[in-house]
């Protein structure tokens, strides 16, 4: 259930920046979001979360999505700029930190 959450939640986020600012058909950004997914998961939250702290993953995903962002770009000619993966990468990270804060079972403090 943590990883299809996971998956729905990166998932979005990914597939829809990636279609907007790559210009890549939806299956093509939906495939490329799924294995940055994979890849969190299981060095993400199944190696560093459990051995460290929420901020830790969190820098690690949003380094692991630009890395891995950055290497589909040069490998498949996709037209992003540095810019756009800092914000896709970021919105992961984001995102991310919510996740983890789910799955660490704390409750978030929202003002207002």
């Amino acid at each position: 259930m943590k990883f299809l959450f996971k998956w729905v939640l990166n998932g979005i986020i990914v597939t829809l920046m990636l279609a907007w600012y790559a210009d890549v058909t939806y299956l093509t950004a939906f495939i490329a979001a799924s294995l940055l997914t994979v890849v969190a998961f299981l060095i993400g939250d199944m190696v560093l979360l459990p051995s460290t702290n929420n901020a830790v993953a969190t820098i690690s995903d949003f380094l692991l999505a630009a890395v891995y962002l950055g290497v589909i770009r040069y490998f498949y000619g996709w037209n992003l700029s540095f810019g756009e993966i800092f914000i896709i990468s970021a919105l992961v990270a984001w995102a991310e930190w919510l996740y983890h804060r789910y799955i660490l079972g704390q409750k978030l403090d929202v003002a207002g």
